[in-house]
């Protein structure tokens, strides 16, 4: 039997609706940009396998930390207990963080991340005798999957059936060009009631939603507010974080500084489930006391793993070597040209990059997120060896760092095609 056939006896896929869709590909072997599956078909990863990979798949460097780590200290409960690996990445991380930024605490994935940030946000006023029991978030967000990730998450049809089950959030409009000003007016209503603990929000991208992007002037708008009414602001940088757009965080393009930072995905350059959750020192303070009960208790099995540590320090010194940075920038030019060229396409309603992202939106009115013609399109770039996976009507590309032009060209080619034959 084949690994297809095999997987469809005992497994279950995310985001998958197993009566109608298509056996998923078995791959088994990665090396780059590209993948190979189990009949020896390759693949251009033009997605970074969703925005972990952006040093490649099989990557040495990392691989021999991993090993190296294996032969010293796989594991071992973070709980009372700490280790080296744990103490030099944060040595190695904070530097790079905005320099409000002065804990870390680990977890195991972005939604894990994001879930901590948001007990924090409300515990703190709990330990301060203070009721702010509410988040704002924007419309359309997408922070994860675990409770209070999908609760702060704004795409109904991943949370109608929890509708009721979870923490109160109130939306404010993304602040796109035509709405910054209806959003900032939402939000000098919201903080004037003084029930919200927090503000989270993907910086300057919202993924899930398509790669749809805003300005950072709007953001510093938005947080400003916030931090003049006690409101702790979130930035969810699970996508966005280490270079994706073009600067190490999308946070690095901002005059305000976040109270809280969300990193996972890049973070272990897609070796190992990892994520952090980062604090500032007021933050910190809100739970030191010598009542035990206002302790953060929260934690994680996998907590600080060494090996996953050793994996993220690898990843961080090589997103800083003047290769890489030189890659994310040549990328960054590939993309503008591919914009410029596609912009003037009858079908292409926008095209917009930042970083090594690029997004257009097919004229096609409104289109479901997981419709018909996204399916389509989806289809299309497999078969022509290309991992892409359209969000509704928009067509995106997030490739690992390493690509090569000519990799590049074949994915800027496929989409001409698909809108061609296609749309």
């Amino acid at each position: 039997m084949s690994i297809q056939e095999r997987d469809s006896q005992y497994l279950w896929h995310p985001y998958t609706q197993h009566k109608t869709a298509a056996p998923p590909i078995a791959i088994t072997r990665g090396e780059g940009a590209l993948l190979w599956d189990e009949n020896g078909k390759q693949y251009i990863d033009a997605i970074a396998s969703w925005w972990v990979n952006p040093y490649g798949h099989s990557n040495k460097y990392i691989a021999d930390a991993i090993y190296k780590q294996l032969t010293s200290l796989e594991h071992v409960l973070f709980g009372g207990f700490t280790h080296e690996p744990a103490v030099v990445l944060a040595e190695r991380l904070m530097p790079l963080l905005p320099d409000n930024q002065k804990k870390l605490f680990f977890s195991d994935n972005g939604s894990t991340a994001v879930e901590v940030a948001l007990k924090v946000a409300l515990q703190y006023f709990y330990n301060k005798g203070e009721k702010r029991t509410k988040i704002i978030a924007f419309e359309n967000a997408f922070h994860g999957d675990t409770f209070a990730a999908m609760a702060a998450s704004g795409i109904s049809f991943f949370t109608e059936a929890f509708r009721g089950s979870l923490i109160e959030v109130t939306r404010i409009p993304v602040p796109l060009k035509d709405s910054e000003r209806e959003s900032i007016k939402a939000l000098q209503e919201l903080v004037a009631t003084n029930d919200y603990a927090a503000f989270i929000f993907e910086p300057l991208v919202q993924g899930a939603a398509g790669m749809v992007m805003y300005k950072p002037e709007a953001l510093d708008s938005l947080m400003s507010i916030c931090k003049s009414n006690g409101i702790f602001t979130i930035a969810d940088e699970v996508m966005t974080g280490f270079g994706k757009t073009g600067k190490n965080f999308a946070c690095d393009y901002l005059k305000e500084q976040p109270d809280m930072m969300c990193l996972s995905k890049a973070l272990t350059g897609g070796t190992i489930p990892m994520s952090i959750t980062t604090f500032t020192q007021e933050l910190f303070d809100g739970f030191y006391d010598d009542d035990v009960n206002k302790a953060l208790f929260h934690g994680h099995t996998f907590t600080a793993n060494p090996t996953g540590c050793a994996a993220a320090i690898a990843s961080l010194e090589l997103l800083q070597t003047v290769e890489m940075q030189e890659n994310i920038q040549r990328i960054n030019r590939k993309h503008l040209l591919f914009k410029e060229e596609m912009e003037k396409h009858p079908r292409v309603k926008q095209a917009r990059v930042l970083g090594v992202i690029f997004a257009l939106d097919i004229d096609r009115g409104n289109e479901g997120y997981y419709g018909d013609f996204r399916n389509r399109l989806y289809d299309f770039f497999i078969v022509h060896g290309v991992v892409l996976r359209p969000v509704g009507s928009t067509i995106y590309i997030l490739p690992p760092y390493i690509i090569s032009n000519e990799l590049l060209g074949t994915i800027y080619n496929v989409i001409k095609q698909a809108i061609e034959e296609i749309v």
